[in-house]
């Protein structure tokens, strides 16, 4: 991930809404979640949870899939992947041994 790529990441991400739908999103798993399922969760408006989607899937955070009228969003794991080698690519001044107990604890609670 380059460092546009990752600002757009944060910035969908430094809504709260957004940061919800997320993290919503990333507890689902696999399974998504039909955006009508995420704005009753969430207690949004539809439109206003469109809009919200919208920017999420352009920030690479989020995929969707069409289930004939509706629509079903997961978590991009590939864009949640890159954003935290983005942020850990320098980690510990190129030392892995340090990084190691950061990462492992990261994938653990997970």
């Amino acid at each position: 991930m380059d460092k546009l790529s990752a600002l757009s990441a944060f910035g969908a991400l430094s809504q709260e809404t957004r940061l919800d739908v997320f993290r919503l999103l990333i507890r689902a798993g696999e399974a998504g979640m039909l955006a009508g399922e995420i704005a009753e969760t969430l207690d949004v408006r539809q439109n206003t949870m469109s809009a919200n989607l919208s920017v999420l899937l352009s920030a690479g955070l989020v995929k969707n899939t069409r289930e004939g009228r509706a629509i079903r969003y997961f978590a991009d794991t590939d864009g949640l992947r890159g954003l935290l080698g983005f942020l850990l690519q320098d980690c510990c001044g190129g030392r892995p041994d340090l990084c190691g107990p950061l990462i492992e604890d990261i994938a653990c609670k997970c």
